[in-house]
């Protein structure tokens, strides 16, 4: 199965349009080693920690949801993007740099943060038994990074309607909507983010009613009411490493650590997709989800980059030339 995915996803790769000047082998003569240089070390991390595949996917969707994939979440300071609330439990920041510094040794000043950010992205689906996907490269990195601007995140507390607004105004509409969220099958949370659905939603005193009752008694075990705050709680409870479709049939079932993830089910467009998805954990439709989920990846790392004289490469990441 994975080996005829990864054909179909050549194939797909071919057929999409590439956003702005981004291509596929942008490095192949000016630093032929950049793409293995990211995945070694995607890879050394992956081993030691495999939760540091969801990161490193979720760092990359926070860049690209504020000044687009631009690295811009990477710089470090008071007012930087990263100190912005939602970007306060970001991870993966270490790796960004290693590969960086690597390739800085490599190919001084030409592989952009932006680009390492979007190929360890890609390697680690894949390392997480997710698919593979060509990815256009050729990104530079901002020259802005502003706490100010990452208030427009997507919110674990957001609406079906909120959640629209917020992906829509990036280019991206239902169906790239719930594919995305469809890595949360390897994500986490905090306990912080989930104890209200379990003890005081909506301030009456009672639980979520959306959440299955078996599972709200699994959820209060690992969240106690008074508990530590900063748990860490896996989004898809029982398949948390694999990327497969099993976080579908979980917000199918009532069965969703996040509101955001379980009102998904509650709207007709965006419950038709996951019904889809959630079809068979590797049969057709979960092999669907593995065509599905490249393509809206491609889509979202394209959002207002820059190329060309645009921005700069940065010596480091952390920081602007």
């Amino acid at each position: 199965m994975k080996a005829t995915g990864s054909f179909f996803l050549v194939i797909l790769v071919m057929i999409l349009p590439v956003q702005g000047q981004l291509k596929t082998g942008f490095y192949s003569s000016s630093c032929p080693k950049a793409e293995a240089t990211i995945r070694s070390t995607v890879e050394s991390y992956f081993n030691k920690d495999p939760t540091i595949a969801a990161g490193l996917l979720r760092l990359h969707f926070h860049d690209c949801f504020v000044q687009g994939c631009d690295g811009s979440v990477l710089v470090k300071g008071s007012s930087a993007e990263g100190n912005a609330l939602p970007n306060l439990g970001l991870r993966g920041f270490e790796v960004i740099d290693d590969a960086k510094a690597q390739l800085e040794a490599l190919c001084p000043g030409v592989v952009s943060c932006a680009d390492i950010l979007a190929l360890a992205a890609r390697d680690a689906v894949d390392l997480s038994d997710g698919p593979s996907w060509s990815v256009p490269t050729g990104r530079r990195d901002g020259s802005v990074s502003l706490s100010s601007q990452a208030s427009n995140l997507p919110s674990p507390l957001d609406s079906v309607a909120a959640q629209r607004q917020k992906f829509a105004a990036k280019g991206l509409d239902d169906h790239d909507l719930v594919t995305l969220v469809g890595a949360h099958t390897i994500g986490q949370t905090d306990c912080t983010f989930i104890t209200y659905r379990l003890y005081n939603f909506t301030a009456t005193g009672n639980s979520d009613p959306t959440i299955n009752q078996a599972f709200l008694a699994q959820l209060q075990a690992l969240c106690p009411k008074d508990g530590d705050g900063s748990k860490r709680v896996a989004l898809d409870i029982g398949s948390q490493t694999n990327f497969d479709v099993s976080f579908f049939k979980n917000v199918r079932d009532g069965n969703a650590v996040l509101e955001s993830d379980q009102r998904l089910w509650g709207d007709a467009s965006t419950r038709n997709i996951i019904q889809n998805y959630a079809g068979s954990i590797r049969g057709l439709l979960g092999f669907r989800f593995d065509l599905e989920f490249p393509k809206a990846m491609i889509k979202m790392s394209g959002i207002e980059v820059k190329t060309g004289a645009q921005g700069e490469i940065r010596k480091v990441c952390s920081k602007f030339n």
